[in-house]
C-alpha cells in the first residue's frame, strides 16, 4: 500500500537514505515517469528544496489505492502531493500542484503586476485543457488503441492535426520570446515542457516550428531540467 511506503528523500537530484536520520521534507511527492509527472519535479529540481518522492507503479494501479484516493487524489491520478508542513494539505492535478509549490516557495510564479499573474493562469490552463488532452488522445490512439486491435484513422486524423494547431500557437507565442511568459523561466515553462517535447511519440510534427524548436533547446540545457527527467524512475 501506498500508505506503508517511505519515498525516497531527492536533494538536488540525487536520493538522500531516509533510514540515515534524515529529517522527512514538508513537501511529499506521488508521481510517476509521464508528462504529467514530470512537471512538479521540474519545480521541485529547479526550486533545489528537499523532497520526498514516491514512485507510484500504474502498471499495478497503484493511483486507485483506497487510502492515496481518500487522502491524496479522490480522482485516483498523478502526480499530487502532501504538504506536511500545511497539516498534511493535499493538492492534485498538475497545474495546481505546480502553482501551489511556486506560491509556497515564492518563486518561478509570474506575479509581478495582477496583469502577469492572469496570463501566466491563462496559459497553464491552455496547456491543461487543450495540449495535455489532445496529445494525449493522440498518443492513445496511436500507441494503445492500436496495439489492442483497434486502429481509428478519423480520431488519429482528429487528435494529431488538433495536436499541432494547438503547438502552433506555442510557436506563435514564442516569437520573440525566450519564454512563455514573462522574461523568466517559470512554471507556465515547466507546465508545457514535458508535452512539447513529447511531440514524437504523439506523432505529431514541429517541423517549421522554429521558435518552439529553440525554447525546447535551451530548456534542454538546463541543469535542473536534465536531473528532472532522471527522475521519476522505478525503485
Amino acid at each position: 500500500m501506498l500508505r506503508q511506503q517511505i519515498g525516497k528523500i531527492m536533494v538536488g537530484g540525487r536520493a538522500v537514505d531516509a533510514s540515515a536520520g534524515v529529517e522527512r521534507p514538508a513537501i511529499h511527492l506521488y508521481t510517476a515517469s509521464t508528462m504529467n509527472g514530470w512537471k512538479p519535479v521540474l519545480l521541485l529540481e529547479a526550486l533545489e528544496v528537499p523532497y520526498e518522492l514516491t514512485y507510484v507503479k500504474l502498471d499495478q494501479r497503484e493511483q486507485k489505492d483506497p487510502w492515496y484516493i481518500k487522502n491524496v487524489n479522490p480522482n485516483g491520478r498523478i502526480p499530487a502531493m502532501i504538504d506536511r508542513s500545511a497539516n498534511d494539505f493535499a493538492v492534485f492535478e498538475s497545474g495546481a500542484v505546480l502553482w501551489y509549490l511556486a506560491e509556497k516557495y515564492g518563486r518561478f510564479l509570474p506575479n509581478k503586476t495582477p496583469l502577469l499573474r492572469s496570463e501566466a493562469m491563462q496559459w497553464m490552463y491552455f496547456q491543461v485543457g487543450g495540449i495535455g488532452p489532445m496529445m494525449g488522445q493522440a498518443m492513445y490512439f496511436q500507441r494503445i488503441a492500436v496495439k489492442n486491435g483497434v486502429t481509428d484513422d478519423f480520431a488519429i486524423k482528429r487528435f494529431v492535426e488538433e495536436s499541432r494547431r494547438l503547438l502552433e500557437v506555442v510557436d506563435s507565442r514564442l516569437e520573440a520570446r525566450e519564454y512563455l511568459v514573462g522574461d523568466e523561466y517559470s512554471i507556465v515553462d515547466m507546465c508545457f515542457y514535458p508535452w512539447v517535447r513529447s511531440y514524437y511519440w504523439a506523432k505529431v510534427s514541429v517541423d517549421g516550428l522554429k521558435n518552439l524548436q529553440r525554447w525546447m533547446d535551451g530548456l534542454d540545457q538546463r541543469p535542473d531540467v536534465k536531473r528532472a527527467l532522471t527522475i521519476p524512475k522505478p525503485v
